[in-house]
């Protein structure tokens, strides 16, 4: 008989377990915590955004109404007749142009002050970071202590001290207060340690160079973004001051343009002059363009500065 052979069938393939690390073509489902997180989160930048952009626009809108119109309309809706233009020939004559007077003053006050502060901020800062004196750290402890104090509180007793050598009353009075800049000091320090390397200066020195020339030549350029950043954070705060010079002045042709708003304010509230309120508005808006506009010239080195040392 004739056997007939039969080839045994193959195996069948054992089933091939997926790896944990091997990606499987499928995207991962996001969990329901990171998108209500995520979610969150740009609420709250939403948030701060309108809330920082929302009295912007109030301030241009309002800017181009009437008297009439600015009582009359919803805050909100540009004016009927758009009055900018009239708005700020009337801002620029009124009381033979004074606040013209107050924008100088201000500038000079914060202009001339910042620099000369921010100056002697890196300075210090510099020498506390790479100098070594008597009692360095006590001294810097006193530094910061000034950077806890809120500027209001110092107030009173700057007018005190104002008052015992005559400058109550004056230019000066103003603007010698703004020379001291204890968290521009703070911040140099800081900046100095990130920027400047102790070889650089040791070679200067073991070359020749004195410690003055070593810092000018040397150590200033490259703190070149924590000068800007030191400058508009300084500037920002004398343009903004207002308590110092409230209870520093009574001449008017010496206010800053931030005490010279308070008072047309005022006198639209309490005397009911609402041409007075008019002009508060829109000298606010012509106050706040030279902030926005040195911002955006100095924006560059500003986040170069601001963000020194968080990637090594």
């Amino acid at each position: 008989m004739t056997k007939t052979l039969i080839a045994p069938s193959p195996a069948a393939p054992a089933p091939v377990r997926k790896s944990a690390g091997v990606p499987t073509g499928r995207r991962p489902r996001k969990s329901s915590s990171a998108l209500l997180s995520r979610t969150g989160v740009t609420a709250m930048l939403g948030l701060a955004a309108l809330y920082t952009l929302l009295p912007m626009l109030w301030l241009v809108l309002s800017s181009t109404k009437s008297r009439k119109d600015l009582f009359a309309t919803n805050g909100f809706a540009p004016g009927k007749d758009f009055a900018l233009f009239d708005n700020l020939g009337h801002l620029f004559q009124v009381d033979n142009g004074i606040y013209l007077r107050w924008m100088a003053n201000t500038v000079l006050y914060a202009g001339v002050g910042a620099l000369l502060a921010t100056v002697f901020s890196v300075a210090a800062g510099y020498a506390f970071d790479k100098l070594a004196f008597p009692a360095k750290e006590k001294l810097f402890s006193f530094v910061l202590l000034g950077v806890m104090v809120p500027g209001t509180a110092m107030a009173i007793p700057l007018y005190l001290l104002a008052a015992k050598v005559g400058l109550v009353n004056t230019f000066w009075g103003v603007f010698v207060p703004g020379l001291v800049f204890p968290f521009g000091v703070y911040l140099a320090r800081v900046f100095s340690a990130a920027y400047v390397p102790g070889e650089v200066l040791e070679a200067a020195r073991m070359d020749g160079a004195s410690e003055f020339k070593a810092f000018c030549r040397i150590a200033f350029p490259m703190l070149a973004p924590a000068f800007v950043t030191i400058f508009l954070f300084q500037f920002t705060q004398i343009w903004n001051s207002f308590f110092l010079p409230l209870v520093m002045l009574s001449d008017k042709h010496l206010y800053p343009v931030n005490l010279g708003l308070y008072v047309w304010y005022s006198s639209a509230l309490s005397q009911g002059h609402p041409q007075d309120y008019l002009l508060a508005v829109v000298g606010s808006l012509v106050s706040v363009a030279p902030l926005v506009l040195l911002f955006l010239m100095l924006q560059r080195y500003w986040k170069s500065g601001m963000t020194a040392g968080a990637v090594k």
